[in-house]
């Protein structure tokens, strides 16, 4: 039986970004600040990290339908024997 113990990429990805982040609230934490500075900088963290995350699934599903059309085009010319017409 062949037993292999590895981590995914999925795996491997949430690792890094558990560790990451772990990282940075030590960093956060024990940083020569007074408390209300280190509550200032969580917050704009928290702010920023929010912004991001809304507008992550509009940035996937663009990168997705880019790619699906680039991949489209590449078919297509790998069919064809030449470049595909651009409709755009």
């Amino acid at each position: 039986m062949n037993d292999t113990r590895g981590f995914t990429g999925t795996q491997m990805l949430i690792t890094l970004l558990v560790g990451a982040a772990a990282g940075a609230a030590i960093a956060l934490l024990t940083a020569p600040r007074s408390g209300r500075e280190t509550r200032q900088a969580l917050q704009e963290w928290g702010q920023e990290v929010r912004d991001k995350a809304v507008r992550l699934p509009h940035a996937v599903r663009h990168a997705s339908e880019r790619a699906t059309h680039a991949g489209k085009e590449a078919f297509r010319e790998s069919m064809d024997g030449e470049p595909a017409r651009s409709d755009a």
